[in-house]
């Protein structure tokens, strides 16, 4: 089904497929599939029903913002298939870590601005089937979250503290937006490495509506993890991204605010964990647990 679908949507799109079809990876949230055509690789992405809104969602992103992300050559939102063309390059994991803090200083803030781009579509995104993950929310989400894991004295425990973070969440300036909630290396695509014009922002299927600066929990995880906690180029890389903010609040209540932001977001996260490994947790199975877990971490991280 999947590859006779391919075929008639580039048919449709005047591009012939000029190879087998390769099967990269099969995932219990999606199924990806890749061929060589006429106008160079293409991807095939079949998510879970649970992640379903990404097909939708990329006919806003591309509607708003061309060019940051892919430009899908079909979409079935009905099931949730994704027909997209080659991006280039991930920026990867493996760059050395003076390289990936470059990179992350030059494109996180194009992410920021996408944000900024997106917030007047909230409505428009929730409708589309993006989970709601705005401070308001959060507190009942908290509750989901540690269902979802089965409990944890410990972290319930911590509930009216996570409740005051919401409250505060919620009095902020920067309005909610897009969280791609797994906005590490490998979702990020340059066509051209040395011209960070040419990036584009990949794999929606994590994504939620939240406080923007929840989308800092995993780029900032990531480096944190590779440079070590009291990093100094991870406080760069953090201001490069709130510098498109600076208009809205003083830096200190921002560099605050996304503090915040990024402990919310481990409750997000959890939650996205567990329903993209519904179906068949496998070698995820405590991802869930361990995410909540890391709310009672000193830090965001």
């Amino acid at each position: 089904m999947l590859v006779t679908w391919m075929d008639e949507q580039l048919a449709a799109a005047g591009i012939t497929r000029t190879g087998a079809v390769g099967e990269p990876r099969v995932r219990p949230w999606s199924t990806v599939l890749t061929a060589p055509t006429t106008a160079g690789p293409v991807w095939l992405k079949e998510t879970c029903a649970a992640n379903g809104f990404e097909a939708g969602l990329y006919e806003i992103l591309r509607a708003v913002a061309p060019n940051r992300v892919l430009d899908p050559i079909a979409v079935d939102t009905d099931r949730g298939f994704l027909l997209l063309p080659d991006g280039g390059a991930p920026v990867g994991w493996d760059l050395p870590p003076d390289d990936l803090v470059a990179i992350l200083v030059d494109v996180l803030p194009r992410y920021a601005t996408l944000q900024r781009e997106l917030a007047p579509h909230v409505d428009r995104m929730l409708a589309a089937g993006v989970t709601d993950m705005r401070p308001e929310i959060m507190p009942t989400r908290f509750a989901e979250a540690v269902s979802a894991v089965g409990g944890l004295p410990e972290v319930e425990a911590h509930e009216p503290e996570f409740r005051d973070w919401c409250a505060r969440l919620a009095e902020s300036a920067a309005p909610a937006s897009l969280d791609h909630n797994d906005l590490h290396p490998a979702n990020i695509l340059l066509d051209d490495p040395a011209d960070p014009d040419t990036v584009r922002f990949y794999d929606w299927g994590d994504a939620v509506i939240a406080h923007p600066f929840a989308a800092m929990f995993v780029p900032l995880k990531v480096l944190l993890d590779k440079l070590g906690p009291q990093a100094p180029a991870t406080l760069h890389v953090r201001d490069a991204y709130l510098e498109v903010f600076t208009d809205l609040a003083p830096r200190a209540e921002l560099v605050a605010e996304l503090d915040l932001a990024c402990r919310v977001a481990k409750v997000a996260r959890t939650l996205v964990w567990a329903r993209a490994i519904a179906t068949d947790p496998g070698e995820w199975a405590d991802a869930p647990r361990e995410t909540l877990l890391s709310l009672l971490a000193d830090s965001y991280y």
